[in-house]
């Protein structure tokens, strides 16, 4: 039995493993470390024993600073979402008694149910799912054909149509609001139907306001995802394409049979971002929009609207600190379905924004 044990060849595997590991140093302690700094400090010239100092003292600050960088980060971001979880939660009265800060003595789901009736959510989520995930479709698929023309492909005015599309990202929506709001509101395919009608067509509270900028790689953010296409295309290799068309396959086959399936996080980071982006947006859907409403036009209103609904009547004087607790409510519901969706797809999201470059991975 004891041959056997021996001859086992995973047992002599795991014996020579753990042989060849080289042995733990023993811990030192900071007077032996400084000893033993000193002494290796002896040895250098003085332009090294300058670098060395520096370089212990920076790694000796730099977990304070990186402690403090991270703190100041969670606190940012992690204060905002935890007042407003045990506000949603947390009955009005409440809201006055400066005992209470962060636990509440009581919970109730009243909050909730008062701002998703104020708000009439079921009918704002189908509304908003319908132009967000419409236009995010339409934004996906038409910037990812702008970004593979850009990415694999050379021809004339290529660089000033980039230049574009880099203005796209700097240029903030303010600067062509007007300018598409008279496009939209006298609308003229091709300047033929005044000619015939002398009329305009008025696209103003009409959906086409978002899906027409998203068909044409307009859309919020379209800059962007052009970009983060482009740089996700150019990073892949040159002989996939130049296989495809000893094939036989055209630049269309190409890019939906071979650059599709290898930009798959491309693919679904850009969606993520669209429709978030989508989502939150309130800024262009008040601009073309006066009798449609989104989460997002929704909880800009829900100041106004709560005491409308709430107290049936519009007049009515409330403390701002008890409209606070309706105020979270609106906004946690709003940002559910949103983070939901995102830890289910985050590991997809983090890869898509490392392949696109821009982490510098």
């Amino acid at each position: 039995m004891a041959e056997a044990v021996k001859d086992n060849p995973i047992s002599a595997f795991m014996k020579k493993r753990a042989a060849d590991k080289p042995p733990k140093e023993e811990k030192r302690s900071r007077k032996e470390e400084r000893e033993r700094f000193k002494k290796r400090l002896a040895t250098l010239t003085p332009m090294e024993q300058k670098y060395l100092k520096r370089k212990r003292a920076f790694d000796a600050v730099w977990p304070v600073c990186r402690a403090l960088l991270v703190f100041g980060l969670c606190f940012v971001i992690i204060y905002p979402l935890l007042y407003m979880i045990t506000a949603a939660f947390r009955p009005r009265s409440e809201m006055n008694d400066p005992t209470i800060i962060w636990l509440s003595r009581t919970y109730t789901l009243s909050n909730i149910k008062d701002a998703a009736r104020t708000m009439e959510f079921g009918k704002t989520l189908l509304n908003t799912l319908f132009l967000n995930i419409g236009c995010s479709v339409l934004q996906v698929i038409t910037c990812a054909i702008t970004g593979y023309g850009f990415g694999r492909f050379n021809f004339k005015g290529k660089s000033i149509l980039f230049g574009v599309v880099i203005m796209m990202i700097l240029m903030p929506p303010q600067i062509i609001l007007i300018p598409q709001y008279m496009f939209f509101r006298y609308f003229n395919p091709l300047g033929i139907y005044h000619m015939i009608t002398q009329n305009y067509i008025n696209l103003i509270n009409s959906p086409l306001t978002m899906y027409m900028p998203a068909l044409t790689a307009n859309g919020i953010k379209a800059g962007l995802f052009i970009f983060l296409f482009r740089q996700s295309f150019r990073g892949l290799p040159k002989e996939l394409e130049d296989a495809a068309y000893l094939d036989g396959c055209s630049p269309l086959k190409t890019f939906v049979s071979i650059m599709i399936p290898n930009a798959g996080s491309t693919f679904l980071t850009v969606f993520l971002l669209s429709v978030v982006w989508y989502w939150n947006d309130y800024y262009v859907s008040t601009s073309f929009f006066t009798d449609n409403s989104t989460i997002a036009l929704q909880l800009k209103n829900l100041d106004a609207s709560l005491t409308r609904v709430i107290f049936n009547n519009g007049n009515v004087k409330v403390n701002q600190r008890e409209l606070i607790v309706w105020m979270e409510s609106g906004c946690l519901i709003s940002i559910t379905p949103i983070l939901v969706m995102y830890i289910f797809l985050q590991k997809n999201f983090t890869e898509g924004i490392a392949r696109s470059g821009l982490t510098g991975m």
